[in-house]
Parts: C-alpha cells; sequence; structure tokens
C-alpha cells in the first residue's frame, strides 16, 4: 500500500493554475491545504477529487480518465468525477470532492464538497426483507449496496465464518507476509453493521432454503425473506492423501487460515506448498518474506501455463527460483507425514508446514437440495436470478451468461464477486440491471504485480507488447482474431484500455 501520510507535492491549487495547463482529457495533482487533490478535464469541465484512491491508496493521477469517471491503475476501481462516488469494486468507499472555479483563463479549486447522495429513485414495492447467505465479498458488497441505496428494509447476513468480512485477497499476500496488521483486515469495523442495521450472524450454519416457503432454515430456527442472495463462495479442495489432515497442513481460504499458517511459520523452517496455483505461488512468496525455505510441488510442466501461457509461466517460475523457492514440476504428493511430503516421483521433501493451494470447489449444495438449476455453479440469468424467483447467486457459485465471449462462465476471482454482489442487490431491489462487467483479478508476487482483464479459457494466439522477459509487458490471448482477455506487468493504463475496450465491445 502507498504511504497515506506522505506530504502533499504539486502546485497550490487554491491558488489557481492555467486552464492551458490541463488538456481535454488531462489530469494533474496537487494540493489544496493539506490535501492532495487530483485535477481533471473532460471537455470544458473540470473535477476536483482526492489523488488516491479509496481502496488500497493507489495514484489515480497514474490512471485512466474515462469521460467523467476516473479509474485506479492498481486494481481498476473506478470513481465518478462528479460525486465521488465509486463506481466499480475493489474500492466501496468514496473519494473526496472540492468545488472548482473558472476565471480569467485559471482553474481555481476551492471548498471541499458534502459527499453527494448515490441513491437512485427506489422502485415501487421493495421487498421488506432481504436475507444474505455468506459473508465474503460479494454477501458483503450486496449488504453495502442495498443500505448505499438507502434501502430501509431488513437485511439478515448469515455467515458461516467466525470473522466479519475481511479483505480475503491480503490473506496470502502482505498479511501472510508480515507487511499489513490485522486491523487492515477486515472490510468494516464491528460498529459497520449495527449503525447500518445489517444483522450480520457469525458461525452460523445454513441448513437448508425452502423456495416455497420463502425460509432459510438454521440448526437452531429459521429466517423468512422476500429476496434472498446465495454468496456461499467456495471451499478449498483437501487432496485425498494419507496426512493430509495432520496439524501442520493447512488450506488457504479465511482469516483464521491464514492466522493459523502465520502461527505454525514462527517456528516452521521448511514449508511445502502443494499446487503452483496464484494462491499457492502467493503464499510460497510470503513464506519466503518470512525467511522459510519453500518448495512447489505441482503436475503441471509451468506454473500456471493454463491461465498466462508458456513465457509468462516461465516468468514467474523464474521470479520465484530468483528468490529462493524449489519447484518440483510434473509430480505430486502421495502421503504426507509429521516432517515429511513424499512425492510420487518416489522423493520426499522434509516440511514442517504445509500449504495446500490446488484450488477450490463452489458450495452449491444448499441450492441443489433446494431444487435449483446447477451446473457445476448455480446458473443464473443474465440478472443474477436462479432458476427460483425471488432467489439470486452471486460470486464464486454463480454461473451467469457473459455477452462478451457469449458463453455461460463462472469466476472465482474477488473483484468479479463484489461486483456481482452489488448488481444483486440492485436487481433484489427491482432496478434489473444486467451484469456485463469485465472479470478482473490482480495477483502479487514479490515486487512484480500482474494485473489480469477478461477471460480466456482457450486461445489460439498470444500477442505480445513489450518485454515479458523484462517484466514490462501487455499480453493480449486471442481466439479467432478477437481479444479475450489481456494480462500485465508495469503498464497499468494499457490494462485499463484493455478493459474499456472489451467494456465498449460488451454494450
Amino acid at each position: 500500500m502507498a504511504d497515506a501520510d506522505a506530504k502533499p507535492t504539486g502546485p497550490d491549487l487554491a491558488q489557481g493554475i492555467p486552464l492551458s495547463d490541463l488538456a481535454d482529457g488531462g489530469m494533474l495533482v496537487g494540493h489544496v491545504g493539506g490535501d492532495e487533490v487530483l485535477v481533471a478535464r473532460h471537455g470544458k469541465d473540470v473535477f476536483a477529487v482526492a489523488a488516491h484512491c479509496s481502496h488500497y491508496h493507489g495514484p489515480l493521477a497514474e490512471g485512466l480518465l474515462v469521460g467523467d469517471t476516473v479509474r485506479c491503475p492498481w486494481h481498476h476501481a473506478c470513481f465518478s468525477l462528479r460525486t465521488g462516488e465509486p463506481l466499480n469494486p475493489p474500492a466501496l468507499s468514496p473519494i473526496d470532492c472540492w468545488s472548482v472555479e473558472q476565471r480569467d483563463g485559471k482553474v481555481f479549486v476551492k471548498d471541499k464538497q458534502a459527499p453527494k447522495s448515490m441513491a437512485r429513485k427506489m422502485p415501487s414495492n421493495p421487498p421488506g426483507r432481504i436475507v444474505i447467505v455468506g459473508g465474503g465479498a460479494a454477501g458483503f458488497a450486496a449488504a453495502e449496496m442495498l443500505r448505499r441505496q438507502d434501502y430501509k428494509g431488513s437485511i439478515v447476513m448469515l455467515s458461516n465464518d467466525e470473522a466479519a468480512p475481511v479483505d480475503r485477497p491480503n490473506l496470502s499476500k502482505d498479511y501472510l507476509a508480515g507487511n499489513a496488521p490485522e486491523e487492515w483486515i477486515p472490510l468494516r469495523g464491528d460498529d459497520y453493521y449495527q449503525d447500518n442495521g445489517i444483522d450480520l450472524r457469525l458461525k452460523a450454519d445454513v441448513v437448508a432454503i425452502d423456495p416455497r416457503a420463502k425460509e432459510v432454515s438454521l440448526a437452531n430456527g429459521k429466517v423468512p425473506y422476500d429476496r434472498l442472495l446465495l454468496a456461499t463462495g467456495a471451499e478449498p479442495v483437501r487432496l485425498q492423501l494419507p496426512g493430509a489432515d495432520l496439524p501442520h497442513v493447512h488450506t488457504l481460504r479465511s482469516l483464521a487460515d491464514s492466522t493459523a499458517i502465520i502461527e505454525r511459520a514462527k517456528t516452521a523452517k521448511r514449508a511445502v506448498v502443494i499446487g503452483a496455483s496464484f494462491i499457492g505461488l502467493e503464499a510460497a512468496a510470503s513464506l519466503r518474506a518470512r525467511q522459510i525455505e519453500v518448495h512447489v510441488v505441482a503436475p503441471e510442466k509451468r506454473p500456471m501455463e493454463r491461465i498466462l501461457g508458456p513465457a509468462m509461466g516461465d516468468l514467474v517460475r523464474s521470479l520465484h527460483e530468483e528468490k529462493g523457492v524449489i519447484f518440483h514440476l510434473e509430480d505430486s504428493p502421495v502421503a504426507i507425514e509429521a516432517g515429511q511430503v513424499k512425492l510420487k516421483s518416489g522423493g520426499a521433501l522434509e516440511a514442517d508446514l504445509v500449504v495446500m493451494g490446488v484450488g477450490v470447489r463452489p458450495r452449491t449444495a444448499l441450492a441443489e437440495t433446494a431444487g435449483l438449476t446447477v451446473d457445476r455453479g448455480i446458473v443464473t440469468d443474465t440478472f443474477l436470478e436462479t432458476s427460483a424467483p425471488g432467489i439470486f447467486a452471486a460470486g464464486d457459485i454463480a454461473k451467469w451468461p457473459d455477452p462478451y465471449s457469449k458463453q455461460t462462465i463462472r469466476v472465482e476471482h474477488w473483484v468479479v464477486a463484489q461486483r456481482q454482489g452489488q448488481t444483486a442487490a440492485l436487481n433484489m431491489l427491482g432496478f434489473r440491471q444486467r451484469f456485463d462487467a469485465v472479470p478482473f483479478f490482480w495477483s502479487q508476487h514479490y515486487d512484480m504485480p500482474i494485473n489480469y482483464v477478461g477471460h480466456a479459457e482457450k486461445w489460439d494466439e498470444i500477442e505480445v507488447e513489450g518485454d515479458i522477459a523484462a517484466k514490462d509487458c501487455l499480453v493480449r490471448y486471442k481466439l479467432g482474431g478477437r481479444t479475450l482477455a489481456a494480462a500485465s506487468i508495469y503498464r497499468d493504463v494499457a490494462s485499463l484500455q484493455a478493459e474499456v475496450a472489451m467494456e465498449r465491445e460488451r454494450a
């Protein structure tokens, strides 16, 4: 994260700057008092907003101006320049705005403005009771959007986790590496839920759903609903191996998982990560940051080749090897013992910590039992409504018709889950908004970020701009000449431009 306490730089915008210094479509950072402020020009309009994203404090001036919006270069959050409203997660909080005056060929930034209402006009007869099953990205984003729209009805959020909604991407990145304190992890403080009338029930195990009676059954009672959102997410796969249930063997999904790994890492000297996925390799990088010897065991020839292609896979491998990670590819574990992992190839690796990062499976059992249409995910329409009227699905479990690929897809990305949660919230209120967002995720490997927009399950051409080996590239994954996805390293604006191009093709 950037230093939020850095002193403001650039011109004093209260004293004014020449309008000629700000070309149409241009941005400039200055300050008003102690605040860093971004000024941006769109046609005749000039806007002034906070210079940093409300998510991880990314520098908005290094992002992309699209009409009267600005997009963060780091994780593709989008804000309205007119109101500061967050239009796209992962940012959920608005940024400050200032009034602007143009006179005598100059632009003056004046007073900070009070936040403007972001609520739409509520449709007639909104539901009185909304229940959300799940306390992850989609569930939290839905509850937050409902209150942002000034919804006055009841919201009950049922989570089987023991912690309130957290910033899950951080659990395998900075938090696991020891660079982020635990107070950064909750998406909101505990008082947020009470202050906003959200009945968050933790350790709540939902056992059944009755679409006809419109009830959710818990072990200790029932909760009625008028609209229901299923946001149960996915659970990590635990390989069925001898010793897989030993106390030093962990999966990584929840805050409790990450905290348990951190506790074990305090005394561990050697770790084996099973799986060369994003989660597995982020965990490997974080454990190396703690000076633990790390071995990665995976069946594929290259890490992440299925998603990023061979050249990017080779780069990721070489980066981890430079940091001391030892790979055992085209191999797999056959048994785990107290101090070692036995391999199919016949060898054994010493390990006092084992992390399984071999993927996740969607939690669809509730939907199946309730009779909803399920096909390797809960099938929804373009409004994220399931086959049962009044029941919606969002996040890792949702399988929806993607207008760009023309396929029904399911995507296990944090930002996708947030955006689906927001769209589902609007549709539970009756706004009838199609979900057509371009999928996005980011991954961090030591000091190298990877941004990925779009969704490509297969391709027949990989087009590279820049130099992959030099960690300066935009890689397009194409099928039939059409770009389905793009991965980038240190080409943030190009990544944003690729996202915008895909959005316009969907329109």
